[in-house]
């Protein structure tokens, strides 16, 4: 496994973590459920994808499913902007979450740009 993906692997765990005390957060202190299921199912789906990834069948496969936790990562971001701009989360915590999943949103595209050109050559 190459450097870059150990650490996305490492990271989209850590932030799954996060993610998961966010919503356990939203819901009892701020009473927050629709907002908070929504960043937990994208939050965590990041990692989950990246973990197939690692078990894919072809490079077209491993792709795919990098381009998807990819995606889910954006997603993430736009939950978490929204709770930040609502005032729902408080703006420290939201930047340092922000932060995090624009890290993983960098590692990822990095990840599917070179995947795609090693399917060129």
């Amino acid at each position: 496994m190459s450097e870059k993906r150990h650490v996305t692997k490492r990271k989209s765990f850590k932030f799954a973590v996060r993610v998961v005390h966010l919503a356990k957060h939203l819901q009892t202190e701020r009473r927050e459920f629709v907002l908070s299921r929504q960043v937990l199912r994208s939050g965590t789906s990041i990692g989950a994808n990246i973990e197939e990834a690692g078990a894919g069948q072809s490079r077209r496969d491993f792709k795919s499913k990098m381009s998807i936790a990819s995606k889910e990562a954006r997603e993430t971001l736009y939950w978490l902007r929204l709770l930040k701009e609502t005032d729902i989360l408080e703006q420290k915590l939201a930047d340092s979450l922000i932060q995090d999943c624009d890290e993983l949103v960098s590692l990822l595209t990095s990840i599917v740009k070179s995947t795609a050109e090693v399917n060129k050559a």
